[in-house]
C-alpha cells in the first residue's frame, strides 16, 4: 500500500505539523513480506546445517571400526564436538526466523489497521497529510479537536504504537539471539525438569525461570519433551517441534518399508495393504503440513504437536496464539488423522482469513487441535468414548493458551465440527474448558441437555446447522429404533412424524435448536462439510464470534 496523496491544503505542502504522529510514512513505506522473506532464508539453513551435522556422525562411524587408540579417540571427541556446534545452533535458526517473521505480520496488522483508520476518517470528509496529520477540509467549520478528528487521530497512532512495539521486541530478540551467538552458544542443561503430572500454569512457572541459555539447551537436546509440553510457550513449542520433523518422517518411512513385502496368506495380505494405504497417505499429510510450515507468505505456521504413530495426530498454529488478541482452537470431527492435516489446517486458516476481512488490523490466531484419535467407523462414532478420552488433553491444552499467552488475555474460542462438538462438549462438561466461546457446527450433539451444562459465560454457546446437513438424521438410538419398527406397517408414515423426542440427537439435544439455550447463527444450504464454503454465511458468523463482533 503506498503512502495516501498529499491533500491540497496548505501545511501538506511544508514542514510537518507538530502534533503529526511520528513514524507514519515509515509504517506506509514498510513491507512486512520482506522481513517474512528473511526469516524463512534464515529457516533455510537448517536443513544444510543439520545434514552437515549428519555427515559429521557419519564420519565417526566410519572411523571406529579402522582406527582406535588414543589419537583415534582424540578425533572421535573432536568430530563429536564440532557436531555439536552445529546442532546446537538449530534452535537460533528457527527463533530468528520467528523474531522476524513475527515482526512482518504484525508490521502487516499494524499497517491494515492504519489504512482502516485513514480511510474511515477520508469517508468522514476529514484530510490526512502524508506526515499523518488529520484536519477538516478548508472553510469547513469544524473544531479542529472535534469528536471526529480527535478519533482519528487516536486510530491512527495506536497502529503506529502497535508497529513501533513489535520493532522493539523483534530488535531485543535479535539482539539477545547475536549475544548468544557470540558465546558460542555455550550453555548447560537445567536442574529440574516438571514430572509427567504437572499442570501447564506449573510448566509456565518452570519455563519463566529458565535461563534463555538453558531454554535452548532443552529445545536442542530434548525437543521431544518441550515439544509436548502445554503451559512451555508456542515460539519454543515450534522450534523443538520443526527439529523433531525429520525424524517423525523418517519414522514413516521406517513402517512403510516394514509393509512393503507381500505376504503369503491372503487375509493377512489385505490387512497389509491397508495399513500400507495408511501410511502413505499419513505420508502425504506430513508432507503437506511440511510444505505449510515452509511457506514464506503470512500467517506464519507454528507446529506444536506432531505424532506420527496410529492414524497421526497434529496441533498447528496459524499466527502465534501467544501474541494474538483473538484465538480459535478447531477440532474436526469422523475420521480426521495425519492425513487429513492440511485440509482440516485449510478450514481453520478460512476462518482466519475472514477475521482479517472483517476486523483488517486485528492480531488473531487459529489452531488446528487434532490431538485425538477420532473414530474411523461409525460403530466407534456412537459411542462417546473417544470424546471422552480427549477431554482431559483438550482441557490441558486450553489452560496451556491462557498460562503461555502474553499482556492482555486473548478472546478464546473453541470450535467443534461433527465429533469434534462432541469432543468439546464432552470436555467443557467434564473439564471446564479456558475458553470464552464454543462454537459447534454440525454437530450430532454435545453430550448435554442444555448450555448451561458446558460451563461458559451466559450467551458465549453458539451453533449452526444446515438445513441439508445430514446429521439431522443422527437422531436418538430408541428413535432411530421406532422408526425401523414401523418402517412397512400401514401407520407406520404417520406414527414416525409424530416424535416422541423433539430436538434431540444422537448425543442429546440439538445444539441449534430453540431449547438448547445457546445462540444460532445462520448457514446456507451446503451439506454437512460446507461451513467453511466462501459463500456460507456460517464462515462470517464463526469469524465474528472469534472477533467477539
Amino acid at each position: 500500500m503506498s503512502p495516501p496523496r498529499p491533500r491540497p491544503v496548505a501545511a501538506s505542502a511544508s514542514a510537518p505539523d507538530p502534533g503529526a504522529p511520528a513514524g507514519y510514512a515509515q509504517l506506509w513505506r514498510a513491507d512486512p513480506g520482506a522481513w517474512l522473506a528473511a526469516g524463512a532464508s534464515w529457516r533455510g539453513l537448517v536443513g544444510p546445517v543439520r545434514r552437515r551435522a549428519d555427515g559429521l556422525a557419519a564420519r565417526v562411524g566410519t572411523l571406529r571400526p579402522a582406527w582406535s587408540g588414543i589419537a583415534s579417540t582424540a578425533a572421535q571427541r573432536r568430530i563429536g564436538e564440532l557436531r555439536s556446534v552445529l546442532t546446537d545452533v538449530l534452535p537460533a535458526l528457527v527463533e530468528a526466523d520467528q523474531a522476524l517473521a513475527e515482526l512482518g505480520a504484525r508490521l502487516g496488522a499494524a499497517k491494515a489497521r492504519l489504512g482502516a483508520e485513514v480511510a474511515r476518517a477520508e469517508s468522514g470528509g476529514l484530510l490526512v497529510d502524508r506526515h499523518g496529520a488529520v484536519r477538516p477540509p478548508p472553510g469547513r467549520p469544524v473544531d479542529r479537536a472535534g469528536p471526529a478528528v480527535v478519533r482519528a487521530r487516536a486510530g491512527i497512532r495506536d497502529a503506529l504504537r502497535l508497529a513501533g512495539a513489535a520493532d522493539r521486541e523483534a530488535a531485543g530478540r535479535l539482539a539477545e539471539l547475536t549475544t548468544a551467538a557470540g558465546r558460542g552458544w555455550v550453555s548447560v542443561p537445567p536442574a529440574w525438569r516438571p514430572g509427567p503430572g504437572a499442570g501447564p500454569a506449573e510448566v509456565s512457572r518452570w519455563w519463566n525461570g529458565l535461563t534463555p541459555a538453558e531454554r535452548r539447551w532443552l529445545v536442542g537436546r530434548e525437543p521431544d519433551r518441550v515439544g509436548r509440553l502445554d503451559g512451555v510457550p508456542v515460539t519454543a513449542r515450534d522450534q523443538a517441534n520443526r527439529l523433531l520433523l525429520a525424524d517423525r518422517r523418517e519414522e514413516l518411512l521406517a513402517r512403510r518399508h516394514a509393509l512393503s513385502r507381500p505376504l503369503p496368506a491372503a487375509p493377512f495380505e489385505v490387512d497389509r495393504r491397508a495399513r500400507l494405504a495408511g501410511v502413505e497417505a499419513a505420508l502425504r499429510g506430513l508432507d503437506g503440513l511440511a510444505e505449510r510450515l515452509a511457506a514464506p507468505g503470512p500467517p506464519r505456521a507454528y507446529l506444536l504437536g506432531l505424532d506420527p504413530a496410529g492414524d497421526g495426530r497434529a496441533v498447528v498454529a496459524l499466527g502465534n496464539p501467544d501474541r494474538a488478541g483473538a484465538v480459535l482452537t478447531y477440532v474436526p470431527g469422523m475420521t480426521s488423522d495425519l492425513a487429513d492435516a492440511p485440509a482440516e489446517l485449510g478450514r481453520a486458516a478460512r476462518v482466519l482469513e475472514r477475521c482479517h476481512t472483517i476486523g483488517p488490523g486485528a492480531e488473531t490466531a487459529a489452531l488446528l487441535w487434532l490431538d485425538y484419535d477420532a473414530p474411523d467407523l461409525l460403530t466407534d462414532a456412537a459411542g462417546a468414548r473417544r470424546a471422552e478420552d480427549a477431554g482431559p488433553a483438550l482441557h490441558r491444552f486450553q489452560e496451556g493458551l491462557r498460562a503461555t499467552h502474553e499482556g492482555p488475555p486473548a478472546r478464546q474460542t473453541v470450535l467443534g465440527h461433527s465429533y469434534g462438538s462432541v469432543v468439546v462438549g464432552t470436555a467443557a462438561r467434564d473439564h471446564g474448558l479456558g475458553a470464552d466461546a464454543l462454537v459447534f457446527v454440525g454437530s450430532p450433539g454435545v453430550g448435554v441437555d442444555h448450555a448451561a451444562e458446558l460451563r461458559m459465560p451466559a450467551g458465549q454457546v453458539w451453533a449452526a446447522t444446515a438445513s441439508d446437513d445430514v446429521i439431522r438424521m443422527a437422531r436418538p438410538p430408541d428413535e432411530l429404533a421406532r422408526r425401523a419398527l414401523l418402517a412397512g406397517t400401514p401407520l407406520g408414515p404417520a406414527l414416525a412424524a409424530l416424535d416422541p423426542h423433539p430436538g434431540r440427537l444422537w448425543f442429546g439435544a440439538d445444539p441449534s435448536g430453540p431449547g438448547f439455550g445457546g445462540r444460532r447463527f445462520p448457514s446456507g444450504p451446503h451439506g454437512h462439510t460446507g461451513y467453511w464454503d466462501p459463500d456460507n454465511p456460517a464462515l462470517d458468523g464463526m469469524a465474528r464470534i472469534v472477533l467477539g463482533r
